[in-house]
């Protein structure tokens, strides 16, 4: 009997946790906890591809750096100060509409299933990518009646672009996550810059959905279409934290149910850009793009960035305006560090295909993290913070009782480490290595002489991580 009563309670315990209802109230949704897998997986892809794909291009600033393509509606189309409105008024014709590049959004060269594996072969853990950009064009087949012929079902690829990803990526064992954008720049009741509309105002008056529609006939029923029909492991929200309210947008209401009701709300994470006042606030983690935002205090984070200066495909980029391999892998280990994941994103062509420079860059970190993922994949930040020794910093990781200290420049003597306050050392190694490490650990001060190697022992290029293992 004692036995039927200890299961019944485990039972009722069980039930408890999976049926936990989340009120709409900050207090109640950031009590919830986050799901273990984001923290565990540290390294995802972004895909930023939509119809912004086609002209794919913005101006360099200063003739040097690159910006964000997949602003071209809003930042190059109609503006005179850096000539877009010139560029596409000789290359498109003046009456040519953003909306007509939608038919030129044709995905011929598109193979999904190609994607996900060079997605997996990089390394990823996780791929999110872009349903629906400020432009308002989705990439799945909406029932919004804002959407018809607005769509990639209707026009243009004529294609379920989210669902077939989405299938593509979760079978090759990856968590899918979507990108919503909150606003819309031809529909939202608010989005202007200092001159006016971000986008020609004839063009926002043109396709506007009324403001006291939007959010419960269009915002709010496409958000739970993508939860029910795709089940995104994450959803990456965008636009809203910007200038639309919480209260206009039921930002609280929706979480609400994504957390208490949804067939996703076990596993699925957000960020923090759903409403005003939310960044660094509330959202299961925090983000920030190329470094914008500063993580003053422990919470889950993650940083987004391109592969160049921009996240849609800029044909305006050069070389030098892409990252190298090597810089790529630091800045992982070092966000990684500092308890954060790394979302990388790549461009695609409106064709489908991703450049070969992207593609590159990404087998590079995947060849690293065949090597050294167990100083990445599941590990927190380490009680030992960075530290310089001889010239180079030196980046920690912790696993447990495993501390991990990462270095991208191999020395020519030893390296001194201050480890204070780990216990004791049982075992020195270097990752990939199987020859002996030597080592001397006495007051704090750990002295490592690296075995020597040439360049075809070496394990990886890049960086190398040192096993420490402590009792």
């Amino acid at each position: 009997m004692k036995y039927l009563i200890a299961f019944l309670f485990l039972v009722m315990d069980s039930t408890s946790l999976t049926a936990q209802v989340y009120q709409p109230t900050w207090s109640s949704l950031d009590s919830r906890p986050i799901p273990g897998w984001f923290e565990d997986a540290k390294f995802g892809i972004f895909i930023h591809w939509g119809v912004y794909s086609v002209p794919a291009y913005r101006p360099l600033e200063n003739g040097l750096y690159a910006s964000y393509s997949e602003w071209y509606y809003a930042k190059v189309l109609d503006n005179e100060k850096n000539g877009g409105k010139a560029f596409h008024k000789k290359n498109y014709g003046k009456d040519f509409e953003y909306r007509d590049f939608a038919p030129l959004f044709k995905a011929e060269l598109w193979q999904p299933d190609a994607w996900a594996k060079m997605f997996k072969d990089a390394g990823a853990q996780y791929v999110v990518l872009t349903s629906k950009h400020h432009d308002g064009f989705c990439l799945w087949p909406t029932k919004s009646p804002y959407k018809k012929n607005w769509n990639a079902m209707d026009i243009g690829p004529k294609r379920d672009l989210v669902g077939e990803l989405t299938t593509a990526v979760r079978g090759q064992g990856l968590k899918m996550g979507l990108y919503y954008s909150i606003i819309e720049w031809e529909s939202s009741k608010t989005h202007r810059s200092e001159t006016g509309y971000y986008v020609p105002l004839r063009m926002v008056e043109k396709y506007k959905i009324p403001e006291s529609e939007y959010v419960d006939k269009h915002l709010l029923p496409q958000l739970k279409e993508l939860v029910n029909n795709y089940k995104p492991s994450l959803l990456f929200s965008d636009g809203g934290e910007w200038d639309g309210s919480e209260e206009y947008l039921k930002t609280k209401e929706f979480l609400s149910w994504l957390y208490s009701e949804s067939p996703i709300k076990s596993e699925v994470v957000v960020n923090d850009r759903f409403a005003k006042g939310m960044p660094g606030n509330h959202g299961d983690y925090y983000s920030s793009e190329y470094s914008d935002a500063k993580i003053t205090k422990y919470h889950p984070w993650e940083e987004s960035r391109g592969i160049g200066g921009s996240y849609g495909f800029n044909r305006a980029e050069n070389l030098e305006n892409y990252s190298t391999s090597k810089h790529l892998i630091i800045e992982l280990i070092d966000i990684v560090s500092r308890g954060g994941n790394l979302l990388l994103n790549v461009g695609p062509a409106a064709d489908g295909t991703i450049p070969v420079i992207m593609q590159e860059r990404l087998s590079d970190i995947g060849k690293w993290l065949k090597v050294n993922g167990e100083a990445i994949y599941g590990t927190r930040k380490s009680v030992v913070p960075a530290q310089e020794s001889y010239g180079q910093k030196l980046y920690f990781t912790q696993k447990g009782k495993i501390i991990y200290a990462i270095f991208a420049q191999w020395p020519n003597t030893a390296m001194t480490m201050n480890l204070k306050d780990i216990g004791t050392i049982s075992k020195v190694s270097l990752v990939g290595v199987d020859k002996q490490v030597k080592w001397s650990y006495n007051k704090d001060e750990l002295v490592i002489t690296l075995p020597e190697c040439s360049i075809n022992e070496l394990p990886s290029f890049y960086a190398w991580a040192i096993r420490i293992e402590t009792k």
